[in-house]
């Protein structure tokens, strides 16, 4: 599976974007997918990850991003969407769609819990 993030951008704190994450080479409803993000100096985090479709297609996210940022997928377009508002400064980053090949129990948000990733698309919340 190939993944393409884009949608990154420039944006003033309560400001909103939208990533996008096609897929090609898999049909992404198939598989659990996540969207992570990675600061200058630290360790890749979880952001929000969306259950494949035959196992309900439930969202879950991180605390610090819950009611401001929703993952959603159109099957059509095998892509999937990371909506975020009201950024806030500590929002930035370079954000990377994975998707996981195995979906094990609970909420996969751990970075190796993702065999394929995106390249990345940068978020930089700033006035």
């Amino acid at each position: 599976v190939q993944l393409q993030a884009s949608g990154g951008g420039s944006v003033q704190p309560g400001g909103s974007l939208r990533l996008s994450c096609a897929a090609s080479g898999g049909t992404l409803s198939r598989y659990t997918m996540g969207w992570f993000r990675q600061a200058p100096g630290k360790e890749r985090e979880f952001v929000g990850t969306m259950r494949r479709s035959g196992s309900g297609g439930a969202t879950f996210y991180a605390d610090s991003v819950k009611g401001r940022f929703t993952i959603s997928r159109d099957n059509a377009k095998n892509s999937v969407y990371l909506q975020m508002n009201s950024l806030k400064f500590e929002d930035s980053g370079v954000y990377y769609c994975g998707v996981a090949e195995r979906h094990r129990v609970g909420v996969m948000s751990r970075a190796d819990d993702y065999n394929y990733w995106g390249q990345g698309t940068q978020v930089t919340v700033s006035s």
